[in-house]
């Protein structure tokens, strides 16, 4: 999409007629295929080093020092195979001394290489590729300091590789001399095995119609509050603020422009959902305007600190913390075992008005019986 223009984000009626006169097929996210396809190749990977850091759902960094000897084009396209013999899925493996060098070779090997695998272990491979790569795709390079870089003569990756660190440390601190350094083989980056915690979480979804329901437009943000406690129990973190915000359809100027938001602060950190929900609700009655037609909500939660680490207000209104953590491990418990919101609060409601339309989405192949390919004789 990316190659065709096609800005991310963009809403589908603004490329309608576009995917039908080139015959575009269009497919709704599926984040439970997504996932666990992505599980299936982090699982394969595995078996190639037992140090790997899962970077996002659709990218892993792995560590090789330990393997000295090896033929590292050779071991590359090995894994490359694996994936595409079990999983069925296309992959491309860049290959180098340090990881931001990796998503260089990675991005060469996906642009050029019949193979799909590059491997940099020379420096004769390394300035092939980085004079190949323009300075604002180079990985940890925004907007700002691409602007900057070029204004500077500064295009490429190689350029920037050969830049002086004391000049672009003025301008971009330690991040850049440590930049800088990646770009010329100087692993700079460790891999996370275990990653950090989030320190905010997020929860938002535009509405699958414009909606003017008070009720509808509540269950939607109640149903963020679930899944960001969910999320924070899961990373054993809890909350010391919540965020609420509610909006209007910005591609609709027809409409009246509505954008809102409101932060509760909480007296003790936590990641109780029925907690949560209170003052969730109390952030979104805060908001909320009739006669206006929304079209998207969302929930942060922020400040977020470990459950071990949650200091207790002297007016805590919640007299028995360890029991309410006890329930909120049997909802849990329960939930994973059959199914989502099982059991839940009844601030979610039963109806589904205010979800996001999936037309198009593809079928659970894996994760759901009913969706199994059929092979015909």
């Amino acid at each position: 999409s990316k190659a065709l223009g096609i800005k991310m984000g963009a809403p589908y009626f603004m490329y309608e007629q576009f995917f039908k006169e080139k015959g575009i097929e269009v497919f709704s996210s599926n984040y439970t295929l997504y996932g666990d396809m992505s599980g299936r190749v982090i699982r394969r990977l595995s078996a190639f080093s037992p140090d790997i850091e899962v970077y996002s759902i659709d990218e892993a960094f792995l560590d090789l020092s330990h393997m000295p000897g090896i033929r590292y084009f050779d071991y590359g396209r090995t894994i490359r195979q694996a994936i595409a013999h079990d999983i069925g899925l296309p992959v491309c493996v860049g290959m180098a001394p340090s990881k931001t060098l990796a998503k260089s070779a990675n991005h060469y090997a996906k642009k050029t290489q019949a193979s799909g695998v590059f491997c940099i272990d020379s420096d004769a491979s390394r300035e092939e590729v980085l004079r190949w790569q323009p300075v604002d795709d180079v990985w940890g390079i925004g907007r700002q300091y691409a602007t900057w870089l070029t204004n500077a003569g500064i295009t490429d990756a190689w350029q920037l590789s050969q830049a002086n660190k004391e000049w672009i440390g003025k301008k971009m601190g330690v991040v850049g001399v440590r930049l800088v350094n990646e770009l010329n083989g100087i692993s700079c980056i460790p891999l996370e095995e275990a990653p950090p915690a989030k320190k905010a979480i997020c929860t938002s979804r535009s509405f699958g119609n414009n909606l003017t329901d008070k009720d509808e437009i509540r269950h939607s943000v109640a149903a963020h509050i679930t899944r960001c406690a969910e999320k924070l129990r899961q990373q054993k973190t809890c909350t010391a603020a919540v965020q609420v915000f509610i909006n209007t359809n910005i591609w609709n100027q027809n409409q009246k422009q509505y954008h809102r938001q409101v932060t509760i602060p909480l007296l003790t950190a936590t990641n109780n959902t029925a907690e949560l929900m209170k003052y969730g609700m109390m952030a979104f009655e805060n908001i909320f305007k009739e006669g206006i037609v929304y079209k998207k909500t969302g929930v942060t939660v922020m400040d977020l600190v470990p459950e071990t680490a949650v200091q207790r207000s002297l007016f805590d209104p919640v007299s028995d913390r360890p029991k309410n953590a006890r329930l909120m491990q049997a909802l849990d418990g329960i939930n994973r075992k059959h199914g989502q919101d099982t059991v839940r609060m009844s601030s979610l409601g039963y109806s589904a008005i205010w979800k996001l339309k999936i037309e198009h989405k593809s079928p659970c192949y894996t994760t759901r019986i009913a969706d199994i390919l059929k092979v015909k004789n």
